[in-house]
């Protein structure tokens, strides 16, 4: 099975020359390319000139993830393609365990390791931890992750198990399945766009799983930090967008209408916490999903399905009103 890691870089200098090495040496299973994203800084000629074994694909602009990926990727021949944020430090034998994973079982169509924090290392990471789920409403949640609450890791999560979504911060994709369903949305541009392509994915019969014999560690944050009120447009807005795409019949209006509705409780809450630049952020996110609604409608009637994306009906419940704080708890 060719393997292609594919590190997406824009203005990213600093994090090619601490997390670079890390790639080189522990994937000899696989060809490394850096997918520049039209930087203005010295990167690209600093990987040309200090590791020359790394191939360069110049994208012409700086489109977010989503595009970013969908251009770098689409001339690329290898079977599997490994996408890995610049942040990420990975570690002997992290390529081994996934690749075996797709020998194996023939309808896996993407993956994740376990993903730890960086400067935390004995805490499952933010953006994946030990695999993805969103619950009724579109609030994604991990196992090692809830919200803010993050898990030690104790080896509670060293299995093989299928999940809903696995996480951009690394993420391996077969690339018959990749082109199959058309790639990333890149109306999405960043953030939330990899659960979409996992449903997509798992519509059509692929499997998504989480392969905790493989171990990374995520900075998190580097490109756009978790209090970036950006961060919060996105994910806000996003999350409207994956509800109206994917969800099936009438419910998805209601569910929609539920969301926007909490999303005005978590405006209230960011008052209180004189976070005033999050509450504008929630504002026009709604108003951009009102922008792209008629564009989402069409998507929505081509790929929309019953098939069932969540196991639990509110992660939000669960959380405050229950204080379950670790997924285990949850069941």
């Amino acid at each position: 099975m060719k393997t292609a890691v594919v590190i997406l870089n824009w203005n990213g200098k600093q994090l090619l020359e601490t997390f670079l090495p890390s790639v080189i040496a522990f994937s000899k299973e696989a060809t490394v390319y850096v997918a520049d994203n039209a930087s203005t800084d010295d990167s690209v000629a600093f990987v040309k000139q200090q590791f020359p074994q790394v191939k360069i694909i110049q994208n012409k602009t700086n489109a977010g993830y989503a595009k970013g990926y969908n251009e770098a990727l689409k001339n690329l021949q290898e079977d599997l393609f490994v996408l890995l944020n610049s942040d990420v430090e990975v570690t002997h034998n992290w390529l081994s365990p996934v690749l075996q994973a797709f020998k194996d079982d023939p309808n896996l169509v993407a993956a994740q390791p376990k993903i730890r924090d960086y400067n935390n290392r004995n805490l499952f990471e933010y953006a994946g931890a030990a695999g993805g789920y969103i619950d009724a409403l579109g609030y994604p949640f991990c196992r090692g992750r809830i919200f803010n609450t993050l898990e030690k890791d104790t080896g509670q999560y060293n299995d093989t198990v299928p999940i809903f979504w696995a996480s951009g911060a690394c993420l391996f994709l077969k690339k018959t399945a990749f082109e199959n369903v058309g790639g990333f949305d890149e109306d999405f541009f960043a953030h939330q766009e990899e659960i979409d392509l996992c449903w997509r994915l798992q519509t059509i019969g692929g499997t998504v799983k989480y392969i905790g014999a493989s171990k990374v560690y995520h900075v998190g944050g580097a490109t756009l930090a978790t209090a970036n009120p950006k961060k919060t447009f996105f994910n806000f807005r996003n999350t409207l967008l994956l509800l109206l795409k994917n969800v099936k019949g009438g419910r998805a209006y209601f569910l929609i209408l539920t969301r926007m509705l909490l999303d005005g409780v978590a405006a209230i809450q960011f008052l209180t916490q004189g976070k005033f630049k999050h509450i504008s952020a929630i504002l026009r996110a709604h108003f951009s999903f009102y922008s792209l609604f008629y564009i989402f409608l069409k998507k929505r009637r081509l790929q929309a399905s019953k098939f069932k994306y969540y196991t639990k009906k509110s992660i939000v419940w669960a959380y405050f009103i229950q204080n379950k704080h670790r997924f285990n708890d949850l069941w």
